[in-house]
């Protein structure tokens, strides 16, 4: 098993640096294993064994903790596992696995809350669960730091809704966040391409002016007149942003939420929210 394992592994990473002569031969020994080597810094490749085992642990928690909740409503938590396991688009797959702002949307935090509910009814603990719903919560904090941080009041919204390509606003992250600045006292413009208030209809639109009532003299009708406005752009949408390249961006600090340029670092006028 150890010599299948060997020929046949998951990923080979190699820590190095400033070792050419030592990767050159590790490269070599390994050419004929099925799996290309990562090469990248010590430290990248012991976080890399961190996170290995710290992503084995949280799905074994997962599954035993919906087995519990699976076992107290009467249901196969073996057959749910095995069907949730067969989507290899979403649920096995890179997928929802980038560093980045919180989750939002009609989905995930209302059926996440609504397992948690199960289990109180069920009189069976969630622990892993509950830890979910503040982890997200722990993301809009993080965000509403970097922005205060700046100390600049005039802030620029880029994207609105809870995912790009959608005018769905409900339980949106930037919402949320825009929300909590507006409450702060921070001066706010908002620019999302597929949020037009005469093209929102019923709950959507309705979620949007309760929570905004204001919202109609924050949007702005081009990204050239949020960035003329703002000291501070809050990027929640990367195609919105990187569509329309502007001469004032390297005028302005950027809370970058979605990650807009991989080569980009967190440096004096950029900051990263996990990079």
């Amino acid at each position: 098993m150890a010599i299948a394992d060997y020929d046949d592994p998951g990923a080979i990473v190699f820590g190095v640096d400033n070792d050419e002569r030592t990767l050159r031969r590790l490269l070599d020994i390994h050419s004929k294993c099925s799996a290309a080597p990562q090469v990248m810094s010590v430290r990248a490749a012991e976080a890399v064994k961190y996170a290995n085992n710290a992503w084995h642990a949280t799905k074994i928690s997962f599954a035993n903790e919906l087995g519990l909740l699976c076992k107290a409503m009467g249901v196969d938590s073996h057959e749910i596992m095995k069907t949730l396991v067969s989507d290899t688009k979403l649920n096995i797959s890179p997928a929802y696995l980038k560093p980045g702002f919180a989750f939002g949307g009609s989905c995930l935090p209302k059926d996440v809350s609504a397992l948690r509910y199960a289990g109180r009814l069920a009189d069976v603990e969630t622990p892993l669960l509950d830890a979910v719903l503040q982890a997200n919560e722990n993301q809009l904090r993080s965000a509403f730091r970097l922005i205060a941080a700046t100390g600049k009041r005039r802030i620029g919204v880029v994207g609105l809704s809870f995912k790009p390509d959608t005018d769905d606003l409900r339980y949106s992250p930037l919402l949320e966040i825009t929300e909590r600045l507006i409450g702060r006292g921070y001066e706010i413009a908002i620019y999302d391409s597929n949020v037009r208030l005469s093209r929102l209809t019923g709950g959507n639109r309705d979620y949007l002016t309760e929570r905004l009532p204001h919202i109609a003299c924050l949007l702005r009708e081009t990204i050239s007149d949020l960035i003329e406005f703002a000291d501070v752009l809050v990027v929640g949408n990367r195609a919105e942003f990187q569509r329309y390249p502007h001469p004032l961006l390297d005028e302005k600090i950027l809370i970058d939420l979605v990650r807009i340029n991989p080569k980009m670092r967190t440096g004096a006028n950029y900051h990263g929210i996990c990079w």
